[in-house]
């Protein structure tokens, strides 16, 4: 029982703090050096660029490892959460589970940088191969990640202003982060 106990205490360090500079992304994968390779090899996979997907797990989950949506609650009760989104991407236990099937990755995980940077090059990928987008327009694709490909055919968003100003806001860390590659790769 104590070997049990000491195995989940050091499982439970093995947990990835967010990065103490997410503003600067040369030093997030100063940190972080295997996150770097990780999103070189979605890139390469997928052909999302770096600056893109990091950008989108910079607004997702802020690199927080373990995230979910936030649980409301009645009086002191806790309700369900709206969403099933979980982990650096967060992706969506439906979506996750497509990415699942058409990578045979069944021992991938949501809370895995490698794996979450792995799914949005897939999913990025989908979405530019279903909708057009080019992978190098975050903006239009924060926008179909976020509605989801038929979401984005339905053109709802066009009237979503916190929506288009949080696209807006994906794009520019996305520029950003481009910019500040080219300076430390």
């Amino acid at each position: 029982m104590a070997l049990l106990a000491v195995c989940l205490l050091a499982l439970g360090g093995c947990a990835t703090a967010p990065p103490r500079d997410g503003q600067d992304i040369c030093r997030v994968f100063e940190q972080y050096p295997s996150w770097y390779r990780d999103a070189h090899a979605a890139q390469r996979r997928w052909g999302t660029p770096v600056n893109v997907l990091m950008a989108f797990v910079r607004r997702e989950s802020g690199f927080r490892q373990k995230v979910r949506p936030d649980r409301p609650w009645f009086l002191f009760v806790p309700l369900p959460r709206k969403s099933s989104a979980y982990g650096y991407a967060q992706a969506q236990d439906p979506v996750w589970r497509e990415y699942l099937k058409a990578t045979g990755g069944w021992f991938k995980r949501r809370s895995d940088m490698d794996d979450a940077l792995d799914f949005l090059g897939w999913y990025t990928d989908r979405i530019h191969r279903e909708l057009g987008i080019s992978k190098w327009d975050p903006e239009h694709l924060y926008i179909a990640y976020h509605e989801g490909i038929g979401g984005y055919r339905d053109g709802h968003w066009r009237h979503d202003s916190h929506l288009l100003q949080t696209a807006a806001t994906v794009a520019y860390r996305a520029r950003e982060y481009g910019a500040q590659l080219k300076q430390c790769e």
